[in-house]
């Protein structure tokens, strides 16, 4: 099962998805963190957010080699967090949606994937921010579309959201 997480900054996303798949597991599971600290403020969030999770998280730094850490960690549940961190970590932004696609359907168990849903928020004022909205949208419809179940966390709460149906056209 693949569930995918969406929210905005400080919606409450990545606790939602530590609670979902520490539910789906008694052997704890794989936080395949994509992002790394850059500066202090970055080091006290990700420590906060270690500190949170407690012991049953294995941490794994994958930066942009998600693919490869999915399938290296094929035999646990798994938490990614986050789909923009791994964008971010791509020169120019050119990510591999199929191979990210390819890993997720070939994973025998469940996998909850955090993402920022950056569509709603404010308009980038540069190339750079407008390119980077684009870019982690797409990879959030693409990986939409493979999902179990989609979730968008506002305030904490979480709404499910459904999959668009053609024939209602």
């Amino acid at each position: 099962m693949i569930t995918l997480v969406l929210g905005g900054a400080r919606s409450g996303k990545s606790a939602l998805a530590e609670r979902l798949a520490q539910r789906v597991t008694d052997d704890g599971v794989v936080y395949l963190a994509t992002g790394a600290a850059t500066d202090a403020d970055m080091q006290a969030r990700i420590e906060r957010h270690r500190q949170r999770r407690g012991p049953r998280f294995h941490t794994v730094e994958v930066g942009s080699d998600l693919a490869v850490a999915l399938a290296t960690h094929a035999d646990r549940v798994v938490l990614v967090d986050s789909l923009g961190t791994w964008v971010a970590a791509h020169p120019r932004l050119e990510v591999d949606v199929d191979a990210l696609l390819a890993a997720l359907g070939e994973r025998p168990l469940p996998t909850v994937l955090v993402s920022d849903e950056v569509g709603m928020g404010v308009h980038p004022t540069s190339d750079a921010g407008r390119r980077f909205r684009d870019v982690l949208g797409g990879v959030n419809e693409a990986v939409a579309t493979i999902a179990d179940r989609a979730l968008l966390v506002v305030a904490g709460r979480a709404i499910s959201l459904e999959a668009f149906d053609e024939s209602a056209r």
